[in-house]
């Protein structure tokens, strides 16, 4: 366990959070004249700034407790919020393993925050020898770990995460963006073991709401009380609060099309096995597929002159590109593409 206090900027910890209107009046009425709204329209009340609804949801679905549930603006904010938190700008660090999510490293910049970046091996795995130094170095405040980790599409060895966990005095945060695509078990059930542990996932890919920017942080009662200290009052739209509602209430929805994506997952990579111009797939937990070809740039640039977008990643893995699994019609689309090459 370690001693929150220690790893908190003072600034943060001494923190009083704004207290909005909804915050201090949170029961039903028939006249609301606190919160300086305009008194027509329908969308002229300020929407529920804890989400009670959303966490009481997710509560149920991810066996844990509310308090232990932050709703972000996208997982963005989550990640941010961690910069805000536990970073003193200036002085203090981060740690990633590379290659991953390119967002790190931009709130790292934007908070004025170091990053160091341990190189992923032997199958994008963590390297504990080389991590080992910095687990002990005062000033390292924050590790992410993206796992199911992106570009790679792989699972991190859950043992190594535990490992740093234990070793580690500061805090640790698994991005679990694709975990709905993976066959291993999400972290979340490790929260009240671990009170360094921040589990972020997204209602963006599995549950199918990119548009809607709705991220989720599950943690420690006292970590998310600190997101919640520093948030803005109103940080999720009603409009995006009701989405997120309607499909937690169609679960069944949800679990057709992640059966669906994980099916067409493997359809795809059957068929670019086939294909001359792919050397690798590289094993996949989310809902993509990194593949290395012939040669990537070439590849990219000849599917967006047919009109077919996938990412190309060589600048993170040697001629690969990254492909997100689509429709049926879709992926058809793409291997009709990749043999006309």
């Amino acid at each position: 366990m370690i001693n929150l206090k220690n790893i908190v900027r003072n600034n943060i910890w001494n923190l009083k959070a704004y207290s909005s209107a909804r915050d201090e009046f949170k029961g039903t009425a028939d006249v609301f004249l606190d919160a300086n709204e305009n008194p027509f329209g329908t969308l002229n009340r300020y929407p529920d700034p804890q989400q009670k609804a959303i966490k009481d949801k997710l509560s149920a679905i991810k066996n844990v407790e509310t308090n232990q549930i932050f709703v972000g603006n996208g997982s963005d904010e989550v990640i941010d919020l961690a910069f805000r938190i536990f970073c003193e700008p200036g002085k203090d660090k981060v740690l990633t393993f590379s290659p991953t999510y390119g967002m790190y490293d931009v709130s790292a910049n934007i908070n004025n925050i170091e990053l160091i970046k341990q190189p992923l091996i032997n199958d994008f795995q963590i390297n504990l020898n080389q991590l080992q130094p910095y687990l002990d170095f005062e000033d390292v405040k924050i590790i992410f770990i993206c796992s199911p980790n992106n570009p790679t599409a792989n699972n991190l060895n859950p043992d190594d995460l535990k490992y740093i966990l234990e070793n580690f005095n500061g805090i640790v945060i698994v991005d679990e963006a694709y975990i709905d695509f993976s066959s291993q078990a999400s972290f979340i059930k490790n929260i009240n073991t671990y009170n360094n542990l921040i589990v972020s996932q997204t209602f963006s890919k599995a549950w199918g709401l990119a548009g809607v920017r709705v991220g989720v942080a599950y943690a420690s009662e006292a970590i998310i009380n600190l997101y919640n200290r520093v948030k803005p009052p109103y940080n999720v739209s009603t409009l995006n609060q009701e989405a997120v509602l309607n499909r937690l209430n169609n679960l069944e929805l949800v679990k057709a099309n992640i059966d669906t994506i994980l099916l067409e997952r493997t359809k795809l990579k059957e068929a670019l096995n086939k294909l001359s111009i792919v050397k690798k797939i590289y094993p996949t937990d989310a809902n993509f597929l990194l593949i290395e070809v012939d040669n990537a740039n070439k590849t990219y640039q000849y599917l967006i002159d047919k009109k077919v977008i996938v990412r190309n990643r060589n600048t993170q893995v040697d001629n690969c590109i990254r492909i997100t699994v689509g429709t049926p019609e879709e992926n058809k689309i793409l291997i009709d593409t990749l043999k006309s090459i």
